[in-house]
């Protein structure tokens, strides 16, 4: 029975199939519990360990889903490395639903959200010039170019409050300021897998073009949800093949981190 992982995997309900061997684990954290009960299992030899987002019954919005639970629960539990599969929307006319794009800069638009571990007890500023970890998203972008994927290799991935869409003139903004895709959990779940010194690496799914980018009616959430279902086979598959590829030393800056830092709590183990 697999109780540790050092991959992590925070997605959707149809991704609870990707692990082998699996077991429920409930982890308690500082900053209560995370969306659900982890999922610790096996793809391959690898251990990995699934957070679902949203819960398990989606009763999580994207601006009140517990991302410092989340995370803190993962490291918990010995991960390392986290991979981040999520729905999109383009804000690029060429980038059309079914392209993946591997983000490489982030536009944190939220607001309200809690977005630190280090809101108290001294200030600790965590370096997040680049966003994601280099070896994850070389993985990520050489696993989904040999499957066949219509992939977009970097990118600025701006991310909103939700729950509603984007309106018209904020995509047009969005489109005009040169960023690509637009989601609304993709922050703070970055940075603060980067203040507990963790890989992080985000998995865009684009279902849609955003409200600005052509005529209609704009996207509904409806429509997010079956495009992405139509799709959960292809990204599992994506996902397990890229967690198989992942190194098993990390040689990335993401581990140095904290190096030099004065951290007011001590990081789980």
């Amino acid at each position: 029975m697999v109780t540790r992982a050092d991959i992590g995997v925070i997605g959707g309900s149809g991704l609870y199939s990707l692990l082998d061997d699996a077991t429920e684990v409930e982890v308690t954290t500082p900053y209560g519990p995370p969306s659900d009960v982890i999922t610790v299992g096996r793809i391959g030899s690898r251990p990995v360990a699934f957070v679902p987002r949203h819960g398990r019954d989606h009763r999580f919005p994207p601006h009140r889903i517990p991302y410092r639970a989340n995370l803190w629960a993962l490291r918990s539990l010995g991960v390392r490395q986290v991979l981040a599969p999520s729905a999109v929307g383009s804000l690029r006319p060429e980038i059309g639903p079914g392209a993946l794009v591997v983000p490489d800069q982030i536009i944190d638009r939220t607001s309200g959200r809690t977005q630190t571990f280090y809101d108290s007890d001294g200030v600790v500023h965590v370096s997040f010039a680049d966003p994601y970890c280099p070896i994850g998203r070389a993985t990520a972008v050489a696993t989904a170019r040999s499957g066949g994927w219509p992939l977009v290799d970097g990118g600025t991935l701006v991310v909103i409050e939700g729950p509603r869409f984007s309106s018209r003139a904020e995509s047009r903004w969005f489109s005009a300021n040169g960023w690509t895709i637009v989601g609304m959990t993709g922050f703070p779940e970055s940075v603060l897998a980067r203040e507990l010194a963790m890989c992080y690496t985000s998995l865009s799914l684009v279902t849609d073009h955003d409200a600005g980018v052509e005529a209609g009616e704009g996207v509904t959430h409806e429509e997010v949800l079956a495009f992405f279902a139509t799709n959960v086979t292809r990204m599992r598959s994506l996902v397990a093949d890229v967690v198989t590829a992942l190194p098993d030393e990390r040689t990335c800056p993401c581990p140095g981190t904290l190096d030099g830092l004065k951290i007011p709590f001590d990081l789980p183990e």
